[in-house]
């Protein structure tokens, strides 16, 4: 991938997560990028091929690093936990950055149809590490808790999810930060 096409999948994407995919354009990528309109197409021929190139890099990127923290044999189902609430507390520390498929969840009936299925991927892989994560940990004593894993991985996706929206809507940096902790407390020994 050419730098180009980098930084605009980059400033896509910050600006998805800040004003949602239906309030941005080409021409504000190319401002902020500093190139013209037709970069963008010869790149990306049409807003849909840009943002599912943005919800498929951000998605593969993320599982990249879930994964890898998961496998990694030094690691506790804590740590990977800890890990995975990370960008949720440091969206929570911006005055309106989001998750990029949250973002784009909450205006799902208005993207074009190739972006629905990106965002579905990412929303039940996260929510499969999710239920990975914490049936490791209630099989190995770490965890404590009677719903059944995949039960409690939609419960908790939702409820950080969700916790960003409110964040996003009160500017109450403590709505993720009370979700963190009290999973954290809830699964707890």
């Amino acid at each position: 991938m050419t730098d180009t096409a980098t930084q605009i999948l980059d400033t896509a994407q910050e600006l998805i997560q800040s004003r949602g995919y239906s309030a941005i354009s080409f021409q504000d990528i190319a401002e902020r990028v500093g190139i013209k309109k037709p970069s963008i197409i010869h790149h990306f021929p049409s807003k849909a091929a840009l943002g599912e190139a943005v919800i498929k890099r951000y998605r593969l990127g993320f599982a990249d690093q879930i994964e890898a923290i998961k496998a990694d044999p030094g690691k506790t189902v804590w740590e990977a936990l800890a890990f995975y609430f990370s960008p949720y507390l440091d969206y929570a520390q911006t005055p309106d950055k989001v998750c990029l498929c949250g973002a784009l969840a909450g205006e799902i009936m208005a993207l074009p149809e190739e972006m629905h299925e990106e965002v579905k991927r990412f929303m039940e892989s996260h929510q499969r590490w999710l239920e990975d994560i914490l049936r490791e940990g209630k099989e190995n004593g770490e965890f404590q808790f009677d719903e059944t894993p995949p039960h409690m991985a939609r419960v908790f996706f939702s409820a950080l999810q969700g916790a960003l929206l409110v964040k996003r809507a009160t500017g109450d940096v403590s709505q993720v930060r009370d979700v963190t902790d009290t999973i954290s407390k809830f699964i707890g020994t």
